[in-house]
Parts: structure tokens; C-alpha cells; sequence
């Protein structure tokens, strides 16, 4: 089956934005970017991040490096109706994370990438990988990411068609990912579009090459709908979908800054 994803996003994919997107069409949702660290610290904000109100589908996404860290919080977790697995961060372009050897610059660390995964498997978790083509250009042009998708034991893989260096008002570039679904394929795994995926158009396009479905972010911040609108199924009004996000902060007790965030956006 093609999946529509919500990709993870900071300071917007808390408990309402989620549901009000998985009630739209979006068959996965991801919680945003959460450090392993603050979890084994019980560090409140993180916490927060990966608050659980329903059962709507969702991924726990980290970013993680340590081993230690990751086997201490794995040790505790206790999994919940709605709960399909862990995702791994090896995408954040954040130059900060990027230098302490994190986010789009794990991509090249292979090894350290799979000690993590066979971490997560020991505990019988399902665990994909949200990835870039690289941290930089140099990294992209040597097709670091096709020795992470062959050496590393994901369930499943999300290729992000930028490097780190990429802004995301720079224009994706498809044009890794047939060779990146080819491999994933041969594995016997799927591989998922992200980046830029925001129309029938690029989504017929990413399905001729043979991914297994799309993940969508920023499209997703301007219309929750935009599964519903990929899917050819009816979308409801701006003012419907403002008015059902209210009702699901309320439901579920959103902090503030999220609610602001989203609700700036659907005006």
C-alpha cells in the first residue's frame, strides 16, 4: 500500500496537529525531533515532545548517538496503543547538530548508525530511518547514502533529496532516488519520497520510480488536508479545518507555542 506520511515537525506535530492530519488522510504521523538525552534526564520539554493523547498512528522519532543513552531509554519505554516503532534522525541541516556529528551528518557513519538500530531490534521494536543524500555536497557527489540504505537494517528508509547544506527554499532533486528505491528494494524494504512533495504531480512521480509512498512537512503546516487533496478525496474549508484543530487543543491541552504556531499559519 502507497503511504502518506506527516513528516516530523519542530514546534508544530504535537498531539493536535497530528490527529487533525491523520483525520485528513495521513496514514503515519511522526513526533518531532526528541534528543534521547533529555528523555534519560526526564527533562519536562522533552517529555513533552513525545506526549501521547490518542491513538493515532505515530513514530517516536529520535536523534540519537550515544548507545548507552539509547539502551537506558529503550530499558524504561513503555509502548502505547498507536505506537508503530522508532524513526531515527540522520536529516536534521542543523549546523549546530551537523557539528557534533548528528542529524544529516550521521549518514556517513554507518557503523554507529547500525549499533543503534540493532539496539532498538534487540527490543523488538520496528525502527526507519529518516535520512539526507549526505551532510554536504562532497558527501552527496561519493553516494554516502547508498552505503547507509545497504549496510544499515532499517525496516524501511526515508530519503530526504537534499544534503544538509540544502535550504529548504533550494528546489528538490529527485533525481538519487530511483537508485536509492532500487536498492532499498533489493533488501527487500520500502523506500519513502521526502522533500518538496506538495502535488499530485510529484507524488505520481516519486510512484513511476517505485517508492512506497511520500512524506509531507512544510505542505503539510499550510493545509492539514493536503492528504485528503493527494488522495482525490473532498477537502474542507480553511475555516473548517481552523475550527477543528481549536477543538483538538483543547481536547488534549496543547501548550501554547504550538497552538500559536499552527493556528498564525491557518488564518
Amino acid at each position: 500500500m502507497f503511504q502518506y506520511m506527516l513528516a516530523p515537525l519542530e514546534d508544530y506535530s504535537d498531539p493536535a496537529f497530528r490527529t487533525l492530519c491523520f483525520n485528513h488522510g495521513a496514514d503515519l504521523t511522526f513526533t518531532e525531533m526528541t534528543r534521547v538525552e533529555g528523555l534519560v534526564r526526564n527533562n519536562k520539554p522533552t517529555l513533552a515532545k513525545v506526549r501521547i493523547c490518542d491513538s493515532t498512528p505515530v513514530e517516536v522519532q529520535l536523534l540519537a548517538s550515544n548507545e548507552s543513552q539509547l539502551e537506558k531509554y529503550l530499558s524504561t519505554f513503555n509502548s502505547f496503543e498507536g505506537f508503530k516503532g522508532f524513526n531515527l534522525n540522520l536529516s536534521c541541516p542543523s549546523r549546530e547538530i551537523m557539528k557534533a556529528g548528528r542529524g544529516a551528518a550521521m549518514v556517513k557513519r554507518l557503523s554507529k548508525v547500525q549499533k543503534l538500530v540493532s539496539i532498538i531490534k534487540k527490543h523488538n521494536y520496528p525502527v526507519s530511518i529518516k535520512m539526507r543524500l549526505g551532510m554536504n555536497s562532497f558527501e552527496e557527489s561519493h553516494k554516502v547514502y547508498l552505503r547507509l540504505i545497504e549496510g544499515v537494517d532499517a525496516n524501511y528508509f526515508i530519503v530526504h533529496s537534499k544534503n544538509g547544506m540544502q535550504t529548504s527554499q533550494e528546489d528538490t532533486n529527485y533525481n538519487a532516488l530511483p537508485e536509492c528505491i532500487d536498492l532499498a528494494k533489493s533488501k527487500g524494504v520500502d523506500l519513502i519520497a521526502n522533500g518538496g512533495i506538495d502535488s499530485r504531480e510529484k507524488v505520481e512521480l516519486v510512484k513511476k520510480m517505485g517508492a512506497n509512498g511520500v512524506m509531507i512537512g512544510r505542505a503539510a503546516m499550510f493545509n492539514p488536508a493536503i492528504f485528503d487533496l493527494l488522495k482525490g478525496n473532498k477537502t474542507p474549508m480553511k475555516e473548517i479545518i481552523r475550527g477543528e484543530y481549536i477543538a483538538l487543543t483543547e481536547k488534549f491541552n496543547s501548550p501554547a507555542k504550538y497552538k500559536e504556531n499552527v493556528l498564525k499559519i491557518l488564518k
